[in-house]
């Protein structure tokens, strides 16, 4: 097993912190999930709406895809230092699609794929 120890004494890997629906339509999607599982849709700028799913889950995202991006759903691993992360991921089979992007006042974010295609993001906070 790999992965840090807690206070508890457990092992603990990075933490998933954020999801992410990259769809054709935003507004339908938007209404589709919203309406589905009742959560709380916000749009926080064009072409992005973020997601409350309540006290328990995970907070998300709804994206406008461009015209080459087809729709997805991903997930975001907290890390530390985004190049490092990707950097392991290639090494181990997997292939950079997003290098550190930052994003203004909250941090970054990069993406890659598994040696099976699945696009899996990092986050790293400012």
């Amino acid at each position: 097993m790999t992965g840090r120890i807690s206070k508890r004494g457990s092992i603990m890997g990075e933490p998933v912190v954020h999801w992410e629906i990259g769809a054709k339509d935003i507004e339908k999607m938007q209404e589709f999930y919203g309406s589905l599982f009742d959560w709380g849709i916000q749009n926080v700028f064009p072409g992005y709406a973020q997601v409350s799913t309540g006290s328990e889950g995970i907070g998300g995202g709804i994206m406008q895809t461009k015209d080459d991006i087809p729709p997805y759903v991903t997930f975001y691993v907290a890390v530390d230092d985004l190049q490092a992360y990707l950097d392991k991921a290639e090494g181990l089979g997997g292939k950079t699609v997003v290098p550190p992007t930052p994003v203004p006042m909250i941090g970054a974010f990069a993406v890659f794929t598994d040696p099976e295609g699945h696009g899996i993001g990092l986050f790293q906070k400012e």
